[in-house]
C-alpha cells in the first residue's frame, strides 16, 4: 500500500487529572484515507485521548497535527470546523425528534421564515445515498432501531463536513448484520478519502476492517503495528500486557433443583404488541443458560418482566418454587436474584453518585449501610473499596463520579454489586459489552465461579462467542418464543444462526442427520480409493 498524507498526528500527549495521569505522552499518527484501530484496556485512557481530539477536553501538555498544521482544539465547534466528527458509543440523540431534526440539530439551514426543512431533507438524502446509508429522514428516533440510530450518529458527523471520523465501540449494540453493514459503511467512507479512529475492543473486528493499530496501555502508547502482520493473540497480549485465554476453563456443569420456572409467559413491548409469546424456560442451580437471539426478539422484554421492571400479561415466573410474577423490583431482588442490567446506564447506575454510593444502591437501606434511616458512609466506602479491589475496578478512588469510569470499570462495578449480594439467580445481560479481552476473561471466569458455587446463571447475549464459551444450554429466541434449546458442545454458530433467523429444531436435526450422512460417504469414498 502506498503511503498516504498524515491526516492527524498526536504528540506526546499528556492529560492529568490531579495526580492521576490518563494520558501518558502517547503518540499517534492517523494516514489519510484508512480506518486505525485504538486499542487497550477499559480505563486505558482511548476515549480520554478521543475526547482530546474531538475538543471536550483540552491536553495538559502536547501537540496536535491536522493536516500537516498544528492546531489547538479548545471546544467541540473547533474540533467541527477541522473536519473532526466523533461518533459517541452513548448515542446523543434527542428520542422525541425525527432523524432529520437530530441530523441538522445546531447547523440548521435557515430560510426568512425559519429553518429551511426541504434543503435540509435534499441535502441528509444524497449524504445517505452516497454512502450507503439509508434511513427514513421524517422518523422519530425512538421509533428506529439501534443499527439505525448509530447511522444517523455517523450522518450526523458527515452533515457538519467531518473528514476525520472517531467510532467509539461502534458495534457494542449491533446485530451480526448490522455489524456488516457498518464495515461495509466504513470501508466506503475510506474510499472517499476520509480518515477513520476505530475504538474498539473486538480483535477479529479489527482484523476484518482496520489497516494500522496503535495499543495502548494504562495511559501510554505501547505500539503501532499494520494489522495485516499480527494475529489476534499478539494484539491481546500486547493490550494487557500479559497471554490472554480466550476459553473459559471449566468443569463440566452439575445441575441441581430449579431456581428459576417460566411458564407459558407473554410480555408486551412498548406499543401493546406481545413480545414475549407462550414462552417456558427452566434454569437450575449450578448451571448457566445462554440465551442467544437477534435484537429485538423479545429478550429485553423477558428480562424486564423477570426483574420487575415490566407487567406480565399471562404466564407464570417462580423462584425456588414462590410465585414473583409482577412483583416490585425490590421484592425481586430481595427474594434473591441479582441483575446485570443490558444498559448500564439506564438501568444499572446514577451517573453523578459516586462508585461507593452506586456499589451501595442495592442495600443502602439495610445495615451495616445504614441504621435508623441513617448512611453510614465510612461503612460504605469501606466496602466499595473492598469491592473495588476484589474486582480490579480501576478507579482513582471510590469517591469520584461513577459517570468518570471507562464503560468497562462501570461494568464491572455493577457485576461486584450484584455478584458480593450472593443471589441464588444471576441474571446477567451484554455482561462484557464493550469490554477489553482482559475484562472479559475476568467476568466469564467470575459467572462460572457463580455457576460452580451452586447459583443459576442466565446469560442474555448478543455475542455468539460468549454464549458458546460460558454456557451450560442455549436456549434462542425467535419472534419472542423459545426456537429451540442445544448444548454448547453439540451446536455451532452456523446452527444458532438458522435458529436466531426463524429455523426449527427438527429442521435442524435434519440437516445434522444429512451432514452425518454425508460425512460417512466422504469416509467411504476415502477408503475406496485408498484400497485401490
Amino acid at each position: 500500500m502506498n503511503k498516504q498524507p498524515i491526516s492527524i498526528e498526536m504528540i506526546d500527549i499528556v492529560k492529568q487529572f490531579g495526580e492521576f495521569r490518563a494520558n501518558d505522552g502517547i503518540n499517534l499518527k492517523v494516514e489519510r484515507g484508512e480506518i486505525h484501530a485504538l486499542l487497550g484496556e477499559n480505563g486505558a485512557g482511548k476515549s480520554t485521548l478521543m475526547n482530546i481530539l474531538s475538543g471536550l477536553l483540552e491536553p495538559t501538555s502536547g501537540t496536535i497535527k491536522i493536516n500537516g498544521e498544528k492546531v489547538t482544539i479548545a471546544n467541540p465547534t473547533i474540533a467541527n470546523n477541522l473536519g473532526i466528527g466523533m461518533v459517541h458509543q452513548h448515542f446523543m440523540l434527542i428520542q422525541d425528534f425525527t432523524v432529520s431534526e437530530n441530523i441538522i440539530l445546531g447547523s440548521e439551514p435557515m430560510q426568512a421564515i425559519g429553518i429551511n426543512k426541504k434543503e435540509a431533507t435534499k441535502t441528509i438524502t444524497e449524504l445517505s445515498k452516497k454512502y450507503g446509508l439509508d434511513v427514513k429522514v421524517d422518523a422519530k428516533v425512538v421509533d428506529i432501531t439501534i443499527g439505525m440510530q448509530q447511522r444517523v450518529e455517523i450522518l450526523k458527523t458527515l452533515y457538519r463536513g467531518a473528514d476525520i471520523l472517531i467510532f467509539d465501540e461502534p458495534t457494542a449494540v449491533l446485530t451480526p448484520q448490522e455489524i456488516d453493514e457498518l464495515i461495509v459503511i466504513m470501508k466506503t467512507l475510506t474510499k472517499e478519502g476520509k480518515s477513520i479512529i476505530l475504538i474498539t475492543h473486538k480483535l477479529d473486528e479489527i482484523k476484518a476492517v482496520a489497516d494500522h493499530c496503535t495499543v495502548i496501555r494504562r495511559g501510554k502508547s505501547i505500539d503501532t503495528v499494520a494489522v495485516a502482520d499480527v494475529s489476534q493473540q499478539e494484539l491481546a497480549d500486547m493490550m494487557v500486557g500479559r497471554a490472554v485465554s480466550f476459553k473459559t476453563d471449566k468443569k463440566a456443569a452439575e445441575p441441581k433443583e430449579v431456581i428459576l420456572e417460566v411458564n407459558e409467559l407473554y410480555v408486551k413491548e412498548n406499543r401493546g404488541l406481545d413480545a414475549v409469546k407462550n414462552l417456558s424456560l427452566t434454569v437450575r442451580a449450578g448451571e448457566v443458560v445462554g440465551i442467544a437471539g437477534i435484537d429485538g426478539n423479545g429478550q429485553s422484554e423477558l428480562i424486564q418482566a423477570l426483574t420487575g421492571l415490566t407487567k406480565i400479561e399471562k404466564g407464570s415466573i417462580k423462584l425456588n418454587g414462590e410465585e414473583i410474577s409482577n412483583k416490585k423490583p425490590r421484592q425481586i431482588t430481595e427474594s434473591k436474584v441479582g441483575h446485570v442490567p443490558e444498559d448500564r446506564h439506564k438501568y444499572g447506575l446514577i451517573l453523578p453518585l459516586s462508585v461507593a454510593e452506586n456499589i451501595g444502591l442495592q442495600t443502602y437501606y439495610k445495615k451495616p449501610l445504614s441504621k435508623h434511616g441513617f448512611l453510614n458512609y465510612e461503612i460504605i466506602n469501606q466496602h466499595a473499596r473492598e469491592l473495588i479491589e476484589e474486582f480490579d475496578v480501576r478507579t482513582v478512588d471510590e469517591l469520584v463520579p461513577v459517570k468518570s469510569l471507562s464503560g468497562g470499570n462501570q461494568q464491572k462495578a455493577i457485576i461486584a454489586r450484584e455478584i458480593d449480594r450472593n443471589p441464588d439467580l444471576l441474571i446477567v445481560a451484554q455482561p462484557t459489552r464493550g469490554l477489553d479481552v482482559g475484562a472479559i476473561e475476568y467476568i466469564h471466569k467470575r459467572l462460572i465461579d457463580q455457576r460452580d458455587c451452586g447459583k443459576a446463571v442466565l446469560l442474555i447475549s448478543f455475542e455468539l462467542d460468549e454464549i458458546l464459551n460460558v454456557s451450560d444450554r442455549i436456549a434462542v429466541m425467535h419472534d419472542g418464543q423459545i426456537a429451540g434449546v442445544v448444548k454448547p458442545e453439540e451446536t455451532t454458530q452456523q446452527e444458532l444462526g438458522l435458529l436466531m433467523a426463524g429455523a426449527t429444531m427438527e429442521s435442524i436435526m435434519a440437516n445434522r442427520v444429512l451432514q452425518m450422512e454425508e460425512e460417512k460417504q466422504k469416509q467411504k469414498a476415502a477408503v475406496s480409493v485408498g484400497g485401490e
